[in-house]
């Protein structure tokens, strides 16, 4: 069995525990959002919010202080290692969580949220950067997959964990549950996690140092098109987060049933990691990614055609968008993967870099789709069909026009 490097003072990690302990700093992020979202209406009703868009601003600020920070972090984690800086973002994005529960005003829970994203970047960037300190190519997309498959647990289990506190509690207590699961990863980060970043490999933390680093990612292309490709199609994930819960509650009427169809739903992206993990050493990141993007703009063109006409029963709106799910969990972590392949001596930055550029986008595009909500599914569709078309321009543009070509037997 693979084990990670021993550091004194520390056991050997075996790989169903580093892709645990990996799934658990990803699932940061997922929790921070998917666990309020049965109780963003009384949040919204706690601190005085009238409109009902207003209230998507809670996720959309943390993202963007998640996004922005990731540029610092990356190289951070080249300079330092990635183990202190991680352990200092999730010291910061707990204090936040803490400090929200005696939040007075809807405009100090968004200044406290996007401080808790800051944080929060230091688990997305590092994350990433140490699956690629141990693994490349498609042993890193295997790697990713079961990370990323069990990291979607989270969304099947948040809203239920939120709607079950809702029903004992305020939403203050929420953000109790965040700031515990935060201490508890960091604890076992501290305890059991080897630093993967040799000496060695470490960059000077200078100016000069960021901006080559910065240089030598933005100028690949493979690496910068998948990321912008990616930005895109996360920007229809965050787009349905942002609207979930005014569709299925609002639209649908699904009341208390709405965790367990958003649980649903993230079982289908779950499935597909799963998948993807068994399959993409027979076939290739590109074989796998570039079919499941094809099937993506047919699955949101067909989405779009049967919108226009009128409401779409909920059993022909929850199957089409598991299936454009499914497809997603094919695309996400290979999509990753082959971005950061080329970059594995500058992990760190390229990580943050390409972190910055999908959360940041994918934020904003999401943002856009879930304020064009006007009490129909037609501008979530719309918005699907858009993105998925846009992310196959960048991944032609990657592939110099030819898909489902491996560069390579290890890609």
């Amino acid at each position: 069995m693979t084990t990670l490097s021993e550091a004194p003072g520390l056991p050997a990690l075996s790989k169903p525990r580093f892709i645990a302990l990996m799934a658990m700093l990803m699932a940061i992020n997922a929790i921070s959002i998917d666990i309020m979202l049965p109780g963003l209406q009384e949040i919204g009703a706690s601190l005085g919010v009238v409109d009902e868009n207003a209230r998507q601003y809670i996720i959309t600020a943390y993202l963007i202080g998640m996004g922005c920070a990731q540029l610092v972090f990356g190289p951070l984690s080249d300079r330092f290692g990635r183990k202190l800086p991680l352990l200092g973002g999730l010291c910061l994005y707990a204090l936040c969580a803490l400090a929200i529960v005696f939040v007075p005003s809807f405009t100090g829970l968004l200044a406290l949220r996007f401080i808790q994203g800051i944080g929060a970047a230091a688990t997305r960037v590092i994350t990433v950067s140490i699956v690629r300190d141990v693994y490349g190519g498609r042993m890193m997309a295997e790697v990713m997959s079961l990370v990323l498959m069990v990291f979607m647990i989270v969304p099947v289990i948040a809203p239920s964990v939120g709607q079950l506190i809702m029903i004992f509690a305020e939403w203050h207590m929420i953000f109790v549950v965040i700031c515990l699961f935060a201490v508890s990863v960091a604890t076992v980060v501290m305890l059991r996690l080897p630093e993967t970043l040799s000496v060695e490999h470490r960059r000077p933390f200078t100016v000069t140092s960021i901006l080559a680093g910065f240089r030598i990612v933005l100028t690949n292309r493979v690496s910068l098109c998948y990321s912008l490709a990616a930005a895109f199609l996360f920007g229809s994930l965050f787009g349905f987060i942002n609207s979930a819960q005014q569709i299925l509650v609002g639209i649908y009427g699904l009341g208390t049933w709405f965790p367990l169809v958003f649980a649903g739903f993230a079982s289908m992206m779950a499935l597909a990691s799963f998948t993807n993990s068994r399959l993409v050493k027979r076939y290739g990141m590109r074989r796998l990614s570039h079919g499941a993007l094809i099937g993506f703009v047919f699955t949101s063109l067909i989405w779009v055609a049967a919108s226009v006409s009128g409401l779409l029963p909920f059993w022909l709106f929850a199957a089409l968008y598991a299936c454009a799910m499914f497809q997603f969990g094919l695309i996400g972590s290979n999509f990753n993967a082959m971005a950061m392949e080329p970059l594995g001596h500058v992990a760190g930055t390229a990580s943050s870099v390409l972190g910055f550029t999908q959360t940041i986008g994918g934020a904003t595009i999401g943002a856009l789709i879930g304020q064009a909500f006007n009490g129909t599914i037609t501008p979530l569709a719309i918005g699907f069909l858009s993105v998925s078309i846009i992310g196959l321009a960048f991944v032609l543009t990657a592939e110099k026009g030819k898909l489902f070509r491996p560069h390579n037997p290890a890609i």
